[in-house]
């Protein structure tokens, strides 16, 4: 039996592969190509694998450190501080979405119970797979990724009540169980929680800790994790809820990034084997069978959720151009449905055919959202073309700051986004006396700074009537700098054509925007990556003594270019060649004299660094004493600092005297 499951295992892994760099090649999630290796893999699809319960069983491991680690993440600090727009937006997402699922399934003529964990299901979107994209594409800053992250860290915590009530929903327990005793466990667990992460786990830990055994300290946040797990279980809930109430218990440690750290590279192998667990059980020939349907099920779903979550962006005071990228981003099924569905199908929640037509709708949602958040800023900017009524497109809602029509402004900078960057651009122009107007989208951060004193509006500045508040046609400079990479584009459009004399400077994370943003109208592009290199390298260049006007040279030459030079090798081989003269392979050091060293007390006469080194001495830091071109009666001090300069082994061969004895 061993043999068997050990020749199932190498068997999963090694179709994974062959599945996952496909995947990779066509930009799939890879969590879709994990379903897809269980589905080939699986006894309906071509039947390799024999030992499918044992690899069930494996992965409900998988099951556990998922949620184990969901728990790490959080803390109760973490969950107090979550915003309060953040806690509408994700209970009005998952509520109205359980009720709308609810109505439709009843109209089904499903059981009550059975539509209302049919909501529970449908209401969960893919944490892994929208963080991913969203991650890759640079939009997690943006306003429709924040937006998303909130409404997903308010489904990752909701789905431990739904873990709670759903054997008080099923069939065969809900009448012997009733809905006060679910009360009474869940406030025993929180009990149980507050308890061991204030009073029991923090000591154990420190005490594991102290003998610096990484070894124990593993072992130990292996025995947490699953001995909660069995506890959990063993009082008729889940594993799963075990597991997430032991990750919150660490989280509440100072230990919890290096249990984290820890529990990764176990993480990835066996949430891997869950995923292909579930593929397994997905019938292709069902699937076929009922292709029409399932097809409908998913477009339903995409359609319900994504409605339904644009209608979440959009009462946070979100413009709809926003609200219809949250949608796109928010509309698939995610990785917890599959934990709920296989508690439901224990509770008698899901019949066979029900799960398997959820399944394969899951699935097909979950392998069609990278094309649909791909597509949703064109989507977005089509819709908001629409003859929609203007207080629908830009987002100005009662519990949002208006924009003031008051504003008398000429000859002045906007700021557009109120990040890091407009923030430090912000600052900058109040120190130098520069009249500004900062346009933000987040209403939140607008309510604040305008308490702080800040000419900060609401409003989104794809839009024409928006631009035209902040008085756009007397402005002298106009900075962009946003994390939306479409709305870059329709902003600078839109800033251009308002005023043809305004100078426009765009910030970007893409480097494909770049040309792009100069037809549109930008005077200026700047690309966060291409700066960070100019940088760095700019203080390479420093170190090897290269003249500082010779470097504003060279980063003047690669900005005038549009960072031609680090696009292109040999365009790049040719502008080094300027540098290479400059190069020096001299260097200054600051060396501090120890104690035993043989110079102390020693005039720099008798030293005679210069002869026996080759390098020399520029200055003398003593205390906060600061001896520059000190002459040869200088006496060295312990402790003191020399200022040398010299070749690399020169300093080296003098450095060995400032510390022997």
């Amino acid at each position: 039996m061993e043999a068997n499951l050990l020749h199932d295992i190498v068997i999963i892994f090694g179709i994974a592969v062959v599945v996952l760099f496909i995947c990779h090649r066509l930009r799939i999630s890879s969590i879709v190509g994990f379903l897809l290796t269980g589905i080939l893999a699986g006894p309906y699809g071509i039947g390799l694998v024999k030992s499918v319960h044992q690899v069930e069983a494996i992965a409900e491991i998988g099951v556990v450190l998922l949620l184990f680690s969901i728990g790490l993440e959080f803390s109760f600090k973490s969950l107090v501080r979550i915003k309060k727009t953040i806690l509408l937006g994700g209970s009005f997402q998952v509520g109205l979405t359980i009720l709308l699922t609810f109505i439709i399934a009843r109209m089904m003529e499903l059981p009550i119970n059975q539509a209302v964990f049919l909501g529970f299901i449908v209401a969960l979107s893919s944490t892994a797979i929208v963080l991913k994209q969203l991650g890759e594409r640079l939009e997690m800053e943006a306003p429709h990724g924040k937006t998303a992250l909130g409404i997903l860290i308010y489904q990752d915590i909701i789905v431990v009540a739904m873990m709670l009530f759903t054997p008080w929903l099923g069939s065969g327990t809900a009448e012997t169980t009733s809905l006060w005793m679910v009360f009474i466990k869940a406030a025993v667990l929180i009990v149980m929680v507050i308890i061991l992460s204030i009073y029991v786990i923090p000591p154990v830990l420190y005490q594991v800790t102290r003998t610096q055994s990484r070894e124990l300290f593993m072992l130990s946040i292996i025995v947490i994790c699953f001995s909660i797990a069995w506890l959990t279980s063993s009082a008729g809930l889940s594993l799963a809820l075990g597991a997430f109430l032991a990750g919150l218990i660490i989280a509440e440690s100072e230990y919890s990034h290096q249990a984290l750290a820890n529990i990764i590279p176990f993480l990835d192998t066996f949430t891997s084997l869950f995923f292909v667990s579930i593929g397994m059980l997905l019938s292709l020939q069902t699937a076929f069978a009922h292709l029409g349907i399932i097809i409908i099920f998913t477009l339903a779903i995409l359609t319900l959720k994504g409605l339904v979550a644009s209608l979440a962006a959009i009462i946070l005071g979100y413009p709809l151009r926003v609200a219809v990228m949250v949608g796109f981003t928010l509309c698939q099924v995610g990785e917890f449905s599959f934990i709920l569905a296989q508690s439901g199908i224990a509770n008698g929640l899901l019949s066979s055919e029900l799960y398997q037509g959820f399944l394969a709708a899951s699935i097909l949602t979950m392998m069609l959202t990278p094309f649909l958040i791909a597509v949703a800023p064109r989507a977005a900017e089509m819709i908001s073309k629409l003859p929609l009524p203007e207080r629908l497109l830009s987002g100005r809602y009662p519990w949002t700051v208006d924009l003031k029509a008051d504003i008398d402004q000429e000859n002045h900078l906007v700021i557009i986004g109120y990040g890091v960057n407009g923030r430090n651009l912000s600052r900058a122009a109040l120190y130098a006396g520069i009249p500004y107007v900062i346009l933000e989208i987040n209403a939140e951060t607008v309510r604040q700074e305008q308490e702080n004193g800040q000419p900060i509006y609401f409003g989104d500045a794809t839009h024409e009537t928006v631009l035209n508040h902040i008085k756009i046609q007397t402005a002298r400079v106009v900075v962009i700098a946003i994390s939306d990479s479409a709305a870059l584009r329709r902003i600078t459009f839109v800033v251009r054509k308002l005023n043809p004399l305004t100078h426009i400077i765009v910030r970007t994370r893409l480097v494909a925007d770049m040309d792009d943003l100069h037809e549109l109208g930008a005077n200026a592009v700047i690309p966060e990556e291409y700066e960070t290199s100019v940088e760095i390298f700019a203080r390479v260049l420093d170190q090897y003594m290269v003249p500082r006007n010779e470097i504003e040279d060279y980063i003047s030459l690669v900005r005038s270019e549009n960072y031609e030079m680090l696009r292109s090798v040999s365009a790049l081989g040719r502008e080094m060649n300027i540098l290479k003269k400059s190069l020096s392979d001299m260097e200054v050091k600051k060396m501090r004299v120890e104690k035993e060293s043989e110079i102390v007390g020693k005039t720099l006469l008798e030293a005679d660094f210069r002869k026996r080194h080759g390098a020399t001495i520029l200055a003398i830091n003593r205390g906060e004493e600061y001896i520059p071109n000190p002459g040869a009666e200088n006496t060295i001090q312990s402790d003191d600092c020399l200022i040398m300069i010299g070749r690399p082994d020169e300093i080296r061969s003098a450095a060995k005297m400032l510390s022997r004895a």
